[in-house]
């Protein structure tokens, strides 16, 4: 096996609600407003049925394949050939998918703190950071999610409730004021982000413990959908309408927090703070491409190939998207189809396959 490395279940979810909600409470409050409007709290509960609906695919997948990869058992469901191809439409989704996470850490700093600094130069410091992390194994960048995402969430929370006497609970009525359409709209963002749960194939072969895989992995979607909705109402009662015209209204709200006249001005702990989270999703991606490459290729590690692939990913960042408002267009429209072609239907026909073969076999015998 190419990794020696083991993390427990909780360590496999708190990495998977990195990947999930890093970017997710960046970007997700302004899609989504776009065709919500005051409903946009709905539209993470409507997209959590991507998410559980994707976990119990990758276990069942998982239960049939012991200690494989997507990768690696796309192989044995359809054969050599198409699992290759398979495989490679995987990595290459997977290399676009971590560029975009690159890009989308980059525009935020850039645009919220570092305006006069080259994209190149912000994403290529931070993929050096999380080559390091990588190199080091699955097992730094468990314990790099049980120190930091706490603190991250714990901060998340705090800016909110330190904004309770500007909030507005009002802003949140009327409830479905013209149906249930346009929050389903508004989940399309939310749905393409949970669909990321198909990663955990990269991870569940490491776990301590696999019985409780399904557990933790149902877990995190809740903890994800949660935070989402919390970021949402929050950002609700604090804006209300006009939040369709913030594109980062977690950040804004952090502007707004002033107690007397000596804590104010807090945006630039909350960025560094989010950098944390944003490192242990940056790493998670970086890793899980690696790996997969590596199982893909039959190479006896993975570690060789980090630079070139660091290298590839600060390429690919640059050129995914000519803009931040094309980036974030596309993540309403187009995006989440895009997501949910490779990570969810293509699961989903390996394991109706698989299970399609078993029964041949179980009948033959």
């Amino acid at each position: 096996m190419i990794e020696k490395g083991k993390i427990s279940p909780f360590e496999m979810a708190l990495i998977m609600y990195a990947t999930v909600v890093a970017t997710a409470i960046l970007y997700i409050p302004f899609i989504t407003a776009q065709y919500a409007k005051r409903d946009l709290w709905l539209s993470p509960i409507w997209a959590s049925l991507s998410g559980f609906l994707i976990v119990f695919i990758m276990i069942k997948l998982y239960k049939l394949y012991p200690k494989k990869t997507l990768i690696e058992y796309s192989e044995l469901i359809v054969g050599r050939a198409f699992g290759k191809i398979i495989g490679f439409i995987y990595l290459f989704f997977l290399l676009h998918d971590t560029a975009i996470a690159f890009r989308e850490y980059g525009e935020f700093v850039e645009s919220a703190f570092l305006h006069k600094t080259p994209m190149v130069i912000v994403t290529g410091s931070i993929a050096l950071t999380c080559a390091f992390a990588v190199h080091g194994g699955l097992e730094v960048i468990g314990r790099c999610s049980l120190i930091f995402l706490p603190i991250v969430v714990v901060l998340y929370i705090m800016i909110y409730l330190l904004l309770i006497p500007d909030l507005n609970i009002k802003n949140i009525f009327p409830i479905m004021e013209y149906g249930w359409l346009p929050s389903v709209k508004g989940s399309l963002a939310p749905h393409a982000w949970l669909s990321q749960f198909s990663l955990m194939t990269f991870l569940l072969p490491f776990l301590t413990n696999e019985k409780k895989g399904m557990k933790w992995g149902m877990l995190s979607v809740v903890a994800s959908v949660v935070t989402m909705v919390f970021i949402n109402l929050g950002n609700l009662f604090l804006f209300g309408g006009i939040i369709t015209s913030i594109q980062f209204p977690v950040f804004e709200a952090a502007r707004y927090i002033s107690i007397g006249t000596f804590f104010e001005h807090v945006e630039s702990i909350v960025i560094a703070v989010w950098v944390l989270g944003g490192f242990v999703q940056l790493s998670a991606f970086f890793y899980m491409l690696v790996l997969g490459t590596s199982q893909w290729l039959k190479l006896p590690s993975y570690k060789p190939i980090i630079l070139p692939f660091c290298f590839l990913i600060i390429l690919f960042s640059i050129w995914s998207t000519p803009s931040l408002q094309e980036m974030i267009k596309s993540m309403g429209t187009t995006t989440p189809f895009y997501f949910f072609t490779v990570q969810l239907l293509i699961p989903f026909l390996l394991l109706c396959i698989a299970l399609f073969r078993k029964k041949i076999g179980v009948s033959q015998r």
